[in-house]
């Protein structure tokens, strides 16, 4: 028998395909005319102006964007500290603490929030504080959050020669202001792709923002969670789609920044 072989830019094709098919149905289906959804009814852009007058879709927006900024900014800084930390010093157990960085990465998402969940749980039976809200909110962002900004920068602070920071030492340079006026302008891309890909997952989130949510701090993923179990309709696809733009200019620009700048010997 012959051997059926496809080329490789066929399966690429194929696989693209398979991975992007359900998001292009729902960027075309939000601009479906039929009300209810299902079969096409014609073209129409109405759906994404009634996104505005609705009052529950505003306020998930704004909560959705508070909670990404808010972490977003908590997590950049905790996480660019941790990843200096970890590249640039030496302490016992620095190897079980690089190993601890990558545990909220790889557990699933459904573990974080449970365990998230039991733990503000105790400390409220123990302490009366954590009532789930924004507050827990924030605080589980920042937690699956921190590892991914840790990542990017010691990446980048690895790649990094030390020698740089060195001759800055011995020109008298104190440690702040070598990682102020060296060391840190140096890791500013990656500093700002951390963020943004944080910011990123905390808007995409889901799981964990369910699991710890409490009223009036619904965001657009629930929300669009509690539409879909009445009907996929076409402003939830607008919903959709506008989220998918989002991540996508922020994978966009994370990608950008984390691209190797060219110096002027290498342009010239």
């Amino acid at each position: 028998m012959r051997r059926i072989s496809l080329p490789l830019w066929m399966v690429s094709v194929l696989l693209y395909i398979f991975l992007y098919a359900p998001i292009v149905v729902v960027i075309v289906y939000s601009f479906n005319a039929s009300r209810y959804g299902g079969p096409w009814r014609g073209f129409t852009t109405e759906w994404y102006p009634s996104l505005v007058d609705n009052a529950d879709k505003l306020a998930a927006a704004k909560n959705t964007f508070i909670l990404a900024f808010v972490s977003t900014g908590i997590a950049t800084l905790l996480g660019t500290m941790l990843g200096f930390g970890l590249s640039r010093y030496r302490f016992p157990g620095k190897k079980v603490f690089s190993f601890l960085m990558y545990i909220p990465v790889v557990i699933p998402d459904i573990v974080m929030a449970v365990a998230m969940l039991m733990f503000y749980a105790l400390v409220r039976e123990q302490l009366g504080l954590f009532s789930l809200g924004m507050t827990t909110m924030v605080l589980s962002h920042v937690t699956f959050q921190i590892p991914f900004v840790a990542i990017v920068v010691r990446s980048r602070l690895v790649g990094m020669d030390p020698a740089i920071e060195e001759a800055a030492h011995d020109l008298g340079a104190s440690s702040w202001q070598t990682f102020w006026h060296v060391t840190f302008p140096m890791i500013v891309p990656a500093v700002v792709a951390g963020g943004m890909l944080a910011f990123t997952l905390s808007l995409d989130d889901f799981v964990v923002s369910f699991f710890t949510t409490g009223p009036g701090s619904t965001t657009l993923p629930i929300l669009i969670y509690s539409s879909v179990k009445r009907g996929i309709t076409p402003d939830i696809n607008a919903l959709s789609t506008l989220i998918v733009l989002v991540s996508i200019l922020g994978t966009v620009a994370v990608m950008l920044l984390q691209r190797p700048r060219r110096t002027s010997g290498e342009s010239s």
